[in-house]
């Protein structure tokens, strides 16, 4: 009798049932979308950031003061204190490598060109580094991707250089012309646009840096750009003071603390730190974006709940006379309520299951739309969006239910309840 009455409520109502479950699939589908995407923007986010260059530097151990060059703050060494350039390959071979995006090394020297006193840097364009079997091609261009170049990009085994468009405008040298510095003439291949302090300054193949500075092999900075996870309280924790499974666990996650660890490790008297307005914006970009999906998932859930109330409210009020006979022949409140809950939470599921999917194909499309890749909703999360679904609809009936037993049942049956 119990599974008839059930059934005859959704043969005899089903436009009201398909209201209810429209709101609920709603309501799941955006559920399944945020959260599956909130789960899976972690690490596309962070590959996107790496448009803002690099976040992680290294330094000779020995650095003590603050200056600014390249547009972030560095500790220069002393004098002598250079880092060994047959070190960059160990980069590639830390434990997490294969978060490591692009790396540039940089050395700094000073030089005369047609009297004005300047900054040459020295780095890599597009050198490819090997460490074991593996090559690894990276320079400044994939570490600075807003580096923009009037002309062509210098090879790293070339003598040409690239001349910030501030000084090109003093100096007068445009892409193609040759420029005396410390005795020897380089093409200049091109005019180099950065917004910061490079546009005043000189930019050139490593090797040329060594050759003017008389520091063959020897480089003074070299910048990360790592994917990271964001820093969390347990990220701040000092590695001295952790226990060894906690050390395992803040070693083997992409922290940025952890990451610059680990290229201490491989790089010989070096010291790595966050360059922190990059790793900092990073963390704080993707906890806005996560609190922004958190209340499009609450709206959206809110929103269901209201048209579930709505809906169930009208359907219980045309179902007073069912409700006031079944009271009559003596049903109590706990059979009736069993009735609307067993249809509460049968809509739920219906609608829970087609939402998840819904939503699940959503967040895929989204995935492509906005980072190119797919974005895949594990079934793990199936569970939890059907407990949303529940859980929205039992919360927007409730009140319709509880008001539905407690009709009187003379009332309900004269029309009058």
């Amino acid at each position: 009798m119990f599974v008839r009455l059930v059934y005859e409520s959704f043969r005899r109502q089903t436009r009201r049932k398909m209201l209810v479950a429209m709101a609920v699939t709603f309501g799941a589908a955006v559920s399944t979308t945020m959260i599956g995407i909130a789960t899976g923007i972690g690490d596309k986010i962070s590959h996107e950031l790496r448009n803002y260059g690099a976040n992680l530097i290294v330094t000779p151990d020995e650095d003590s003061l603050d200056v600014q060059i390249g547009s972030v703050n560095l500790r220069p060494a002393s004098g002598g204190a250079y880092l060994d350039e047959a070190a960059v390959p160990q980069i590639k071979g830390i434990f997490w490598r294969n978060n490591i995006a692009a790396f540039a090394p940089a050395l700094p020297v000073n030089v005369n060109a047609k009297g004005h006193q300047v900054t040459l840097v020295g780095t890599y364009f597009e050198k490819t580094i090997a460490f074991g079997k593996e090559q690894f091609t990276t320079g400044a261009p994939a570490t600075f991707p807003w580096w923009k170049v009037e002309g062509n990009w210098p090879r790293d085994d070339s003598e040409d250089i690239l001349i910030g468009e501030k000084l090109a405008a003093v100096l007068d040298s445009p892409p193609g012309s040759l420029l005396e510095l410390g005795g020897s003439s380089y093409r200049v291949s091109g005019i180099l646009s950065t917004g910061s302090d490079e546009d005043g300054q000189i930019v050139a193949p490593l090797k040329v840096a060594q050759s003017i500075a008389g520091r063959p092999g020897k480089l003074r900075t070299i910048y990360v750009s790592a994917v990271l996870k964001p820093e969390d309280t347990f990220a701040r924790r000092n590695p001295d003071t952790l226990s060894p499974a906690e050390r395992d666990r803040w070693y083997c996650t992409p922290y940025p603390q952890s990451i610059a660890f680990q290229l201490q490790q491989a790089i010989p008297r070096s010291r790595a730190e966050q360059i922190r307005r990059v790793a900092q914006n990073e963390g704080n970009i993707l906890t806005r974006i996560e609190g922004l999906m958190l209340l499009i998932t609450l709206a959206a859930l809110i929103t269901s709940g209201l048209a579930v109330a709505a809906a169930m409210a009208t359907a219980m009020f045309e179902r007073r006379t069912e409700v006031g006979l079944m009271k009559a022949l003596g049903a109590g409140h706990f059979p009736l309520s069993m009735i609307f809950v067993t249809e509460s939470v049968l809509i739920a599921c219906i609608g829970g299951l087609i939402g998840f999917g819904l939503g699940a194909l959503l967040a895929t499309e989204l995935g492509r739309a906005i980072f190119g890749s797919e974005i895949t909703v594990q079934p793990v999360l199936f569970p939890v969006v059907l407990a949303l679904a529940i859980a929205v609809t039992f919360g927007g009936s409730a009140v319709a239910i509880r008001r539905a037993v407690k009709y009187d049942p003379v009332l309900a049956l004269r029309g009058e309840a």
